[in-house]
This record gives C-alpha cells, sequence and structure tokens, in this order.
C-alpha cells in the first residue's frame, strides 16, 4: 500500500502537541512568521497541510521529530514517547487526544 498522509488526523496530532506545550496557534503563527492565524486553524481543522518548511519547524518548536507530528496510513516510525507530558492535566489531555483519535480511527 502507498503511504498517505492524513491531513485530519495531522490536524488532531498537532493540537494534541500543542496543547501538551502549552503553545497557541498565535505562537505558532508568530514563531513561523505566518501573515494570519487562520494558516494554523487550517492545519488543526484537517483542510490543508503544513509545507515541509513549515513542518521541519514546527518539529524544533515542538522538540518531536516530523514523524511524532504527522500521521496517515503507515505505523509511525516516531513514537509518541517522544512527546513527553509534564503533569497530570497534560496526562489527561493526552488521553483525551488519544480517545479521539481511536474515534476517528474506527
Amino acid at each position: 500500500m502507498f503511504p498517505l498522509i492524513n491531513k485530519r488526523e495531522t490536524g488532531i496530532n498537532l493540537r494534541r502537541i500543542m496543547d501538551i506545550r502549552g503553545i497557541t496557534p498565535i505562537d505558532v503563527q508568530e514563531y513561523l512568521g505566518l501573515g494570519c492565524v487562520q494558516s494554523v486553524y487550517r492545519w488543526l481543522d484537517g483542510i490543508n497541510m503544513p509545507t515541509i518548511d513549515n513542518l521541519y519547524a514546527l518539529s524544533e518548536l515542538f522538540q518531536v521529530p516530523i514523524d511524532a507530528i504527522v500521521r496517515g496510513n503507515r505505523a509511525p516510525i516516531a513514537s509518541d514517547a517522544v512527546i513527553e507530558t509534564f503533569d497530570s492535566q497534560e496526562k489527561r489531555l493526552r488521553e483525551y487526544y488519544e480517545k479521539l483519535y481511536e474515534k476517528h480511527a474506527a
């Protein structure tokens, strides 16, 4: 099977990572120097994908490999274990997004 990127699941995963890291869409916009925050919201909604340059920069901002951000139809190369949680609230958020991910995968 040819590997494909799932924009919706990638958006859900982006939101999960941002929540865990305490990063807002406006923080991402400013970090990447984007003209408007709508681009980030389109990524989070699964409408569009970040360019490879932006994915590279996001991996630096989030301190995770690109494969920990992108979701598709193949088994991930980077484990979700690289996304560390810092307290119980973040742990609850992670469990919520894992359930959300499972719901959309079914």
